[in-house]
C-alpha cells in the first residue's frame, strides 16, 4: 500500500540526521511511496544535494538575540512554515528526525493538524541551554512512536527516559561512496586535494567536542613524530551544525600551534557531496575519535570507499565495526592509542587489506533500501494499530 509521507528535518546541511532523512525518503519513494521532505534553511540556502523528491524549505532569518530566544524563534518559524504544508498534504505519516522538527510537529498535533507523530532519535545531546533541554525532552517523551538508529540508544531511551523505542537501520549509498576505480582515478583525486606524496588522514564532521577533535589533534601530532618521512596531513571536512562551536575551534587552533602542526592541518569546512566523495578516494586512512555518536554514518561511508578506519571504541561503533576486522578501535579520548593505531594502518599493507575486506562485508549489510523496508513495516504496523484502536 502506497503512503503519503512527510519527512521532517531541521537543516539542509549534510549532518547525519539530515542525510538519513533524505536517503530513507528517496528509498521509500523508489518503493512506491509519495514522500515529501521538509527542512529549515536560511535565505539562499538549499538542500546539500539535488533530489527528485518534493522539498519544502522553511526559511528563517537568525535573530541577533540570546541563544534561547533564537531557538524559540526558530521553533516558531518552523511551526508556522509547516502548518500550511501539513494541513494541505493529506499525509498518512509525519516523521521527524530531530528535536526542532519534532517540537514543531507536536505543536501542530495539539492544533489537530497532525494526527500522529513518529520521531527518530539519532542521539541525545548534552545540552546546557534550557530551551534545547526542554525541546529534546519533549521530542523524546511525547511523540506517538519513537525509533533509534542503534541498539545502545534504544537501551538509553528506556533507561533514562522510560521510552520504549524501535530500531531502524542506517545505510550507505555504495554507488557514491566507492573506492577509486583505478590508480589513475586515485591519483586524480589526490592531485585535486593537493596531497602529493603526503600521508592523508581524513575525518568528516568538523571541529566540535562530540567529535573528539582535540584528541584527534593530539593523535595526529604524535603520528607526525612517528612517521615524519610520510609527512602526514590532517584533512577535516564538514562541520555545519545548529550550534556555535567557535570556542572549540579556538581551542583546537591554539593547541595546533602549541604542537607545531598548524600548517599540516587543513580545515576544509562544508564541501559539496562530490568533493567529499573524492576526498574519501584520495585519503590514506579515516580517523573518527568521537566521544558520542548516534551511529556514525561517516565511518560507514569510509568503509564503502574501502578506506581503513580508526575509530573510538564506542558501543554504537561496535554495532557495525569489529576491532581488527573492519576497523581499529581505540579508547575514547586516548590520543596516544589513536596515533599508534593510525601508524599501524599506515605502515601495514596486510592490515589495510584485511580491514578493507572486513569493511566490504559490513557495507553489504547496510543498504538504504533495507532501511526503507524497515520503515515501511513500521508505518504499516502503526497504521494497523491505529485502525484497531478506532474499532
Amino acid at each position: 500500500m502506497s503512503r503519503r509521507i512527510a519527512m521532517l528535518t531541521y537543516s539542509v546541511k549534510p549532518r547525519g540526521g539530515v542525510v538519513h532523512a533524505l536517503e530513507v525518503s528517496e528509498a521509500l519513494a523508489r518503493r512506491g511511496h509519495h514522500v515529501e521532505l521538509a527542512a529549515m534553511a536560511r535565505p539562499g540556502e538549499e538542500l546539500f544535494r539535488p533530489t527528485t523528491l518534493p522539498v519544502h524549505v522553511v526559511r528563517h532569518v537568525p535573530l541577533d538575540v540570546p541563544f534561547d530566544e533564537r531557538v524559540q524563534a526558530m521553533l516558531a518559524a518552523y511551526t508556522d512554515g509547516l502548518r500550511p504544508i501539513l494541513s494541505a498534504g493529506g499525509y498518512d505519516v509525519v516523521h521527524a528526525q530531530d528535536c526542532l522538527s519534532a517540537n514543531a510537529a507536536l505543536a501542530l498535533r495539539e492544533e489537530g493538524v497532525v494526527d500522529q507523530l513518529i520521531r527518530t532519535v539519532h542521539h541525545v545531546d548534552d545540552f546546557t541551554s534550557p530551551s534545547l533541554i526542554e525541546c529534546q525532552q519533549r521530542s523524546i517523551t511525547e511523540p506517538d512512536h519513537v525509533v533509534c538508529v542503534s541498539r545502545p540508544w534504544v537501551e538509553r531511551l528506556a533507561g533514562e527516559f522510560g521510552v520504549s523505542a524501535g530500531l531502524v537501520p542506517n545505510g550507505v549509498d555504495a554507488r557514491r561512496f566507492r573506492p577509486p576505480r583505478d590508480a589513475v582515478e586515485r591519483a586524480g583525486a589526490r592531485r585535486s586535494a593537493g596531497l602529493g606524496r603526503k600521508l592523508a588522514v581524513l575525518t568528516v564532521g568538523g571541529i566540535e567536542p562530540r567529535k573528539g577533535s582535540l584528541c584527534l589533534l593530539e593523535g595526529f601530532a604524535a603520528l607526525r613524530n612517528t612517521l615524519p618521512e610520510r609527512d602526514p596531513v590532517l584533512l577535516v571536512a564538514g562541520g555545519t551544525t545548529l550550534f556555535d562551536h567557535r570556542h572549540e575551534l579556538d581551542r583546537f587552533s591554539a593547541r595546533a600551534r602549541e604542537l607545531g602542526v598548524t600548517r599540516h592541518v587543513r580545515l576544509l569546512g562544508a564541501l559539496a557531496p562530490g568533493e567529499i566523495e573524492r576526498l574519501y578516494r584520495a585519503a590514506d586512512l579515516f580517523a573518527f575519535p568521537s566521544v558520542k555518536e548516534g551511529f556514525g554514518l561517516a565511518a560507514l561511508e569510509a568503509l564503502a570507499a574501502e578506506l581503513a578506519v580508526v575509530a573510538s571504541d564506542l558501543d554504537v561503533f561496535r554495532e557495525f565495526l569489529h576491532d581488527g576486522e573492519s576497523a581499529l578501535l581505540t579508547p575514547v579520548g586516548d590520543g596516544a592509542a589513536l596515533a599508534a593505531a593510525m601508524a599501524r594502518v599506515a605502515s601495514d599493507e596486510l592490515l589495510r587489506a584485511r580491514l578493507r575486506a572486513g569493511g566490504r562485508a559490513v557495507v553489504k549489510a547496510y543498504g538504504w533500501d533495507a532501511s526503507a523496508g524497515v520503515h515501511e513495516r513500521l508505518y504499516r504496523s502503526l497504521a494497523a494499530r491505529e485502525r484497531s484502536m478506532v474499532r
